[in-house]
């Protein structure tokens, strides 16, 4: 491709909107283009990108055997209502309706299309295991899009599912997806941590994310130095800060007109945050049930922790919290409530000390103890936080932001008992498909990618996965030999397979430079004037910013081992 008859639109300055890195650059250097809030253009930069990391994606697949099928978008919704997931996915999930007045779901994923499809065709444990996977456009009603490719409502997604018979094979499957995904993560020439995660709304009791610490990273890692265990901070095992279990006086109700978050309350009661417990209650999905979860005022509630214990389970709606504890959000506790599951956190013990609601309008209650409530449950809820200690070796734990790349997932019998996805095993019983989940974001890996290795000059992409591996750069364009020389170059690399862009352009050299390093070559071939004449090229390393000088005759051949040397470094990583 010859850049004259590219479509690159680079700008010169960062776009107004742009919050992160890799979002500047993105936009900068002519990769995307935003249509609305959430929902951008990949640009022919771009969406090489997003094509190299696809096959490599295909490949670690299909070398785990992976059968690779493409399913509708466009999903009837009374399938997701079969799950639950209709309702549990809430506004997150877009939704359509057609002429007749049908809803349809733009589907974020797929675990019940694919036991849809096995209900009507397992029929026999000979039939299983199974791997299925696609590569789609997904869709998610993001509510507060940003980031650029980080946080949208469209976005390119690999996802796979894989069909067992029974424990052993769902664990096999699991772990061939692992190690397939971290040759995946390596191929693309990234740094990345695979740590526990929730399993959220997609079930199932046990589940892995691959990570990537990145200041731009919208999750955070809790990571032991010293265990070297890692996890999402949502479901990290953490011992909570200890603090002073100060006094407080006893009073059943105390006056707080419109004080109704930790900090109002903590500063119109003149006490530390930490005195007081928050009260969250949470309606279960299997029985609807209401449980309050208790946690210390300066912690947060990990919903992933929580519905490892009492299983899918979504925040009570205004008029529920109303119906059960006769006050609004913001006043309620756990006293005087009948018929109510309490489940509190390691950080607050029986005999601690605290203010929360009074479950009365602007009343709190203050000087209370669990112990009131008599026997109540007990479990590590809350999210980890800096200062938090590892459960194991007591070592202080450290929390990083991190961007997510994958997720896997054992998702047990969930969705194929919803469906009706069974099978006779050997003995002739009727059971259910167990089941596994696998998923990629192809434009997470492209962006954390730049999150990575992005300079002050622009993008530097490795090279497995940069739009083009090498750009020729004539220097002169009037300069008739010059130009011949250098486009021979460019021929001849492209005869030999290499992805090679043609810096054609009558410019001036010092623009070729900023564009070239703004996109993110890995390696430019660049002839000018003075060298030229001396039978010289010059190789220029966009990573490492180095430049070496070879004859004419040579570079050719200097080009494609520095581009092998690149791959095997990827490889090798």
């Amino acid at each position: 491709m010859r850049w004259s008859k590219a479509f690159i639109p680079t700008l010169k300055e960062d776009p107004k909107d742009a919050e992160c890195v890799s979002h500047k650059l993105l936009v900068r250097a002519g990769y995307i283009r935003m249509l609305s809030s959430g929902i951008y253009i990949f640009l022919p930069l771009a969406y090489r990108s997003i094509k190299k990391i696809n096959q490599i994606i295909r490949q670690e697949m299909d070398r785990i055997g992976g059968q690779e099928l493409l399913m509708p978008a466009l999903n009837p919704i009374d399938v997701w209502d079969r799950t639950g997931r209709n309702k549990l996915m809430g506004d997150e999930m877009l939704r359509v309706k057609d002429r007749r007045e049908k809803i349809f779901a733009l589907a974020p994923t797929h675990e019940e299309i694919i036991a849809f499809i096995a209900s009507g065709e397992i029929r026999s444990y000979k039939e299983l295991p199974q791997i299925w996977y696609q590569i789609q456009t997904k869709f998610r009603d993001e509510p507060r899009p940003r980031f650029g490719l980080l946080r949208v409502r469209e976005f390119f997604m690999k996802d796979a599912y894989t069909l067992a018979a029974n424990q052993q094979q769902l664990d096999e499957s699991y772990q061939k997806h692992r190690e397939a995904y971290s040759r995946i993560f390596t191929r693309c020439g990234l740094e990345f941590v695979i740590c526990g995660a929730s399993s959220g709304a997609m079930g199932g009791k046990e589940s892995e994310e691959f990570m990537v610490p990145a200041d731009a990273g919208e999750d955070f890692l809790a990571i032991c130095p010293k265990c070297e265990s890692s996890y999402n901070r949502e479901i990290a095992p953490s011992q909570p800060q200890p603090v002073e279990n100060l006094p407080m006086e006893r009073k059943d109700y105390v006056h707080t007109p419109d004080q109704r978050t930790i900090d109002e309350v903590s500063s119109f009661l003149d006490i530390p945050p930490y005195k007081l417990v928050k009260s969250l209650l949470y309606i279960t999905e299997d029985n609807n049930k209401p449980v309050m979860f208790l946690v210390r005022g300066d912690y947060d509630l990990s919903e992933g922790k929580a519905q490892q214990i009492v299983g899918a389970c979504r925040p009570a709606l205004p008029e529920e919290v109303i119906d059960i504890t006769g006050a609004e959000i913001g006043y309620i506790g756990p006293f005087g409530l009948k018929d109510v599951r309490f489940i509190a956190d390691t950080s607050v013990p029986d005999d601690y000390i605290f203010a929360t609601g009074a479950n009365k309008n602007d009343y709190h209650t203050t000087g209370r103890t669990l112990s009131e409530l008599g026997e109540i449950e007990r479990y590590d809820i809350h999210a980890a936080k800096e200062g938090d200690t590892c459960t194991v070796c007591g070592t202080n734990l450290d929390i990083k932001c991190a961007l997510e790349l994958g997720h896997i997932f054992k998702l047990g019998t969930k969705y194929s008992e919803a469906l009706d996805g069974y099978f006779l095993d050997r003995d002739g019983n009727k059971k259910p498909i167990i089941m596994g989940s696998y998923g990629i974001g192809s434009g997470r890996v492209l962006v954390a990618a730049i999150e990575l290795y992005a300079d002050e000059d622009g993008i530097v992409l490795p090279i497995s996965i940069a739009p083009y591996e090498v750009v020729v750069t004539p220097l002169q364009t009037d300069d008739e030999f010059l130009f011949k020389a250098a486009e021979d170059i460019y021929n001849e690399l492209r005869a030999k397979g290499v992805d090679v862009l043609f810096d054609d352009r009558s410019i001036s050299p010092g623009v070729k430079f900023k564009d070239a390093d703004l996109v993110g070559f890995p390696l430019r071939v660049t002839l000018g004037q003075r060298k030229f004449k001396k039978g010289k090229a010059e190789l220029y390393f966009r990573k490492q910013k180095k430049i070496e000088e070879y004859p004419l005759g040579e570079i050719v051949d200097k080009v494609m081992e520095a581009r092998e040397k690149l791959y095997a470094a990827v490889n090798e990583q």
